[in-house]
Order: C-alpha cells, then structure tokens, then sequence
C-alpha cells in the first residue's frame, strides 16, 4: 500500500510500511557495514531515505553515534552556518470544539479561561512584541467555526501586518490553525502568509483517533492530507511536526520523514520547517499520563537524525524546551527558535493573572527576547530576524533550489547582519550591543560573498545607524 506520490494519507504514511522500517532498523542496528554505508551516503548532504535514517536513530553502537552527531553538526553548518532565526508565537483565541485529550484547550475543559482577542487587542499585543524586537510571528488559534471562523484569522492577518510602530513592523505572519479547505488555504495564500504550520500529533492512525476522541480533528484522513490542500491552494512553504510523547519516537519519526518524502514526490519541495516539540505540562494536562515520553539524549539523536535526513529543512525548537536542551540542539540542527513566549491568549501586553492563566502548555526557557539573543551570540551564533526570502518570492522550490545547492548563505548571512543592526539600535540592552557590535565587525569581516555584496552589507550597516531599516538582499 505504500506510495509517496499517492494523495491518499494512509497510502503516503502506511502503517505496514513503518513497522517493516522498525523492523527492519532493529534488524540492522548494529550492523556496521550498513550503517557505514548509510553515513557515507549522508556526507553527500542529499539527505537519506525514511529507511535508511531509522536505522541510524536505532544505531546501538557509541562510536557511530559519535559519527551521527558529528556529522549533523556538520550539515547544520553547510546549509544554514551559525545562524538562528528568532520569532514568537501569538495566540489569538484559545475557544475549541475538539476533544484533543493532551490539549487544555480541549472543549470539555470547563474550568480554562477562555478569550478572543479583539483588533484592538491584536494591535497591543503586536505593539508589545514589536516593542522587544520580534518581526516574525506564528498566529496560533484553536478550532472554533463560530468564535475563530477563518475571516476572523483573515482580518487578523491584516491587523498585524498594517501595525507601524517606532521602528517596528511585523514582516512575516507564520499561520498554525487547524486544516481547512483548498479555497480557504488559496484565501490565506492572498493574505501573505509566510508559512502555513500544522503539526500532525500523531502519525500512528489508531493512536490518532484515540487521542482526538471528537470534534473535527478527529477525521485522520482529512488532517494528514492537509498540506497537500495547501500546496494546491499556492502555499509552499509548509511546516510539519509531531508532539513527541504521545506514540513510540521511532514511529513517529519515521512518519514525519515519508510526510516530508511525500510532499517532495507530489509537489517537488519538502517541508520549509519541521518542528520537535515535546508534550509539556498544562491546564488539565499530565505529561506523565502518556507513557512514550523521551529523555534529553534520545531527543538530541532525533533533532540531529532528522538534520541528516533533510539537511535542507529548517528546524524549530521552542520555549518548551530549556537553555540548557536548546542549546545542545542548536549545534545539531535547529536552525529557528522563538524567543520572550507567551503561549496564552493576550499574554504579552496585558497578562492574566497566574489563577486565570489561559497558556496551551508550561514554558521552560522564560528568559525575554534580550536575554535569548545575547546568549545566542555569546555561542558564537548570529541571531537573525530577517524575512527577506519570502518577501522576495524565495519560497517553495525556489528557496529549496538554492538551499540544496548550499547558496543561502549568500542572501542570509548578509541579511541576518543587517536584522541583527536594527535589533541592537532599537532594542538591545546596552550590554547586549556592546556584544552585538563587535560581533558584527567579525561576520562582516569573514562574509563569504563576493566583495561587492561585503561592501553594500558595509554600506547599509552604516544607513541603519543614521536611522534607516529594512534593507535586505
């Protein structure tokens, strides 16, 4: 039954073909000659099938994993250099018809404050994000058709963007809602949205529909073949992830690595991101009462598993995880993290108190925007928050085209310069700058990019600092 160009979800997934992969990675974790052979095929920084990765995230033997991370380190670095993109997520409403059993927001959850923020009150909350320095966000909405119905994100969208303040604008409004129609993805599309974020929970159907009891969601089919109506609805840049905790990780990521497979066989690009979270603690919800939870090292051996496989994906990790768990995963592959979280509708400018928190799941890594950056660049990584590939058409199979051939570096790098310039005018601490500056001097002075691109990167520097904004490649 499976066929990665198939349309059918549970052809494109099978079932039977992730347990012949499980099998067949038990089978063959500790044979050393295949397990060379598959690293030697990774070095080639094409990727690696969803077979031939399992077997690498079931290897038993320690100095092949040594290999593993060694290598994933390695790919990060070819593909996406030291940087790391920074955005935060905004809730928009927490009301919800399904009944999704690890979820707060679920419909059965009576004792959860529930909100929806007016245009107003978007305009606060942008107005306070804008205030820290965010210019990327994820619009984050539960399933609701009479409280969140798709005009009401439609609007929303053009509340967010239309926001000017100081030096201050939202430049890309990443969407995560619940899987529509192709009409109502064509209709995001025409909004100018950057990339449309659904993560599938669960890959394993059975655990699926056990874990979505009722409401909409509940209808596996319908949710897994979402990205395929985005695709056709014009959105190609799309976000795939699982809820690691929920079903046994190795079946789990060898879904996700076919959903990727697949929509790389259908549509000619793969995911723009894959996100790794973990299930969290919240209102109504015990981590514990789920028994396939992962500790710290196995979720390294993913995030760099999966960094091997789809060296060309970008990566997200959030505040779900700690500093110290972020910063062991950076090195291996996440290329995005947000930053200054708040997972609570209306969060940012205006808090709940603690008693009436609204927040989808507890936040590890609480430390503001400020902290996040100063701490990235105390490891040697350059904080980015540039948009500029998608407001220049770089999206889909033309991002894809030129990160496979390792060439973003020619565009981010100097755009990430620049982003990082208006961050440190606008917002940085003096501390922050101090750091910031100088970090600067050393990336200008080591930008690979033809010295007519070195000397504009100098030039526009010098124009933020009298003042101007937005110049990007």
């Amino acid at each position: 039954m499976y066929n990665p160009k198939s349309l059918n979800a549970e052809e494109f997934i099978s079932h039977e073909e992730i347990l012949e992969t499980l099998k067949y990675a038990d089978e063959n974790k500790n044979n050393l000659e295949l397990i060379d052979k598959i690293l030697d095929k990774a070095r080639l920084g094409k990727g690696l099938t969803h077979r031939e990765a399992s077997v690498l995230l079931s290897c038993e033997i320690d100095e092949k994993n040594e290999e593993i991370f060694s290598l994933a380190k390695k790919i990060k670095q070819d593909y996406y250099g030291n940087r790391i993109v920074l955005f935060a997520p905004l809730y928009l409403s927490n009301y919800c018809v399904n009944g999704c059993v690890y979820c707060p927001y679920h419909s059965k959850n009576k004792h959860i404050p529930r909100r929806k923020l007016t245009q107003e009150e978007i305009k606060n909350e942008v107005t306070a994000l804008q205030d820290m320095g965010h210019k990327r966000l994820a619009i984050e909405a539960g399933e609701d058709p009479v409280n969140n119905p798709l005009e009401y994100i439609l609007e929303s969208i053009k509340t967010i963007y239309g926001i000017r303040h100081k030096n201050g604008s939202i430049r890309r409004v990443n969407v995560n809602i619940a899987a529509t129609t192709v009409e109502n993805y064509k209709k995001l599309h025409e909004a100018g949205i950057g990339t449309y974020i659904l993560f599938q929970e669960t890959y394993n159907k059975e655990s699926y529909e056990k874990l979505h009891p009722t409401g909409p969601k509940h209808n596996y089919k319908y949710h897994t073949e979402a990205m395929d109506r985005a695709m056709q609805g014009g959105i190609d840049d799309v976000g795939l992830g699982v809820l690691f905790g929920l079903e046994l990780y190795r079946y789990e990521f060898a879904g996700l690595l076919m959903h990727a497979e697949h929509l790389e066989a259908v549509f000619g690009v793969g995911p723009h991101t894959i996100s790794v979270p973990r299930i969290r603690k919240a209102d109504d919800i015990d981590p514990d009462v789920f028994d396939n939870g992962i500790d710290d090292d196995t979720f390294a051996k993913i995030v760099a598993c999966i960094r091997i496989a789809v060296p060309y994906t970008g990566m997200i990790v959030s505040t779900r995880e700690s500093a110290e768990c972020r910063k062991r995963v950076l090195e291996l592959g996440i290329s995005q993290i947000s930053g200054g979280s708040k997972t609570s509708v209306g969060g940012y400018f205006n808090p709940m108190p603690e008693k009436e928190n609204s927040s989808q799941f507890d936040i590890s890594d609480r430390r503001p925007l400020d902290e996040v950056i100063k701490w990235l660049m105390e490891l040697g990584y350059l904080p980015s928050f540039c948009t500029a590939c998608y407001r220049n058409g770089r999206t889909g199979d033309r991002f894809m085209e030129i990160c496979k051939e390792k060439q973003i570096h020619n565009f981010c790098h100097p755009n990430a310069i620049l982003t990082l310039k208006e961050y440190l005018e606008d917002y940085a601490s003096q501390e922050t700058k101090e750091i910031g500056e100088e970090l600067i001097k050393n990336e200008v002075k080591i930008l690979e990019c033809p010295q007519c691109v070195k000397a504009k990167v100098s030039e526009d520097l010098e124009k933020i600092e009298a003042g101007g904004r937005d110049y990007n490649f």
